[in-house]
């Protein structure tokens, strides 16, 4: 599993020109999920991301995780996050799980952060979205699960 993290203090998903998601304070988590994936992949990336020490304390530090600061996640997916671009100008996407096998570990890794008491709101699954944000530091983590990068 991949996921590019970012720190917000909002964002929304659009979906036809409505609005599907929004949040307050918390993380944008565009998920992308891997062929070798599987539910205990996506439980441990849930509390990976829910523990990260990303947002800053009363130093200014980043020290507190979103579970410490109370924030929201809003998580879609993107499978474009797999995409291998080296030494072509077309990228594959092989390395992505098939729809059906996503759509499950998507669900289980949002379901995961619910079971941590992380308010969750969803992208639409396979739908095209516009994604507004403001990301704040700005702060963007790139946590991976099998630990490439």
């Amino acid at each position: 599993m991949r996921a590019v993290l970012q720190r917000v203090s909002r964002a929304r998903v659009t979906v036809e020109e409505r609005v599907v998601a929004e949040i307050a304070a918390g993380l944008v988590v565009l998920l992308g999920v891997g062929t070798a994936d599987t539910l205990a992949t996506a439980t441990s990336m849930a509390e990976k991301i829910a523990n990260s020490r990303i947002f800053e304390d009363d130093a200014g530090k980043m020290n507190r995780s979103l579970l410490d600061v109370r924030g929201s996640a809003m998580v879609v997916s993107q499978f474009t996050l797999y995409g291998d671009a080296r030494g072509q100008r077309r990228p594959s996407f092989v390395a992505a799980a098939r729809p059906e096998q996503a759509k499950m570990l998507y669900e289980e890794f949002c379901s995961g952060l619910t079971a941590l008491n992380v308010p969750v709101q969803k992208g639409i699954f396979q739908a095209t979205m516009s994604v507004e944000l403001v990301n704040e530091g700005p702060v963007t983590i790139l946590p991976d699960s099998d630990k490439t990068f």
